[in-house]
């Protein structure tokens, strides 16, 4: 029996080769950018799910303190970034949206307290609070307390979230 010459073959079997090549090049590329438009949506909807409880923590104060004008019925937490840059950059808005979520939840004592009373409120949040750590991740991130602000029954705290060096 005859074999065929393979060189008959031969520019066919390149045709196909690069075909297939192209085919699973398309595929990688288009799956990377799925994965990025996928990233992306997780992070959005990570930070509207801590909106959402922030608005319904929110909403049972409002119900509860709606005819009392000198209670704090909102806590705002926001974190300022670090003032050195290779910490800040360790830190992703996923985490420092979870240490938020459970500083609010730390916080909640605070909600329906006079306003005229925050002098003490405060001192005793400044002693829980800062420098305390957090665990996100299996990370540990310490939080200090830089400024607090109570205007029209809204606590504004600005905080600075550092990673956990130890000594």
């Amino acid at each position: 029996m005859r074999m065929p010459p393979f060189q008959r073959f031969r520019r066919f079997s390149q045709i196909s080769a690069v075909f297939v090549l192209g085919m699973v090049v398309g595929s990688i590329v288009y799956n990377a950018i799925y994965h990025m438009g996928y990233n992306v949506l997780w992070l959005n909807n990570q930070d509207l799910r801590v909106q959402i409880e922030q608005y319904e923590k929110d909403i049972l104060t409002l119900k509860k303190y709606n005819k009392t004008s000198t209670v704090i019925r909102q806590i705002k937490i926001r974190a300022e970034e670090a003032k050195e840059k290779e910490e800040a950059s360790s830190l992703n808005p996923v985490t420092v949206k979870e240490i938020i979520s459970k500083m609010s939840s730390d916080l909640t004592p605070l909600r329906g307290r006079s306003v005229f009373d925050i002098d003490t409120d405060s001192k005793m949040a400044r002693l829980l609070l800062d420098g305390k750590i957090y665990i996100v991740r299996d990370k540990e991130y310490t939080v200090t307390i830089r400024t607090m602000l109570v205007m029209e029954g809204v606590l504004q705290i600005w905080v600075e979230i550092n990673p956990y060096k130890r000594s």
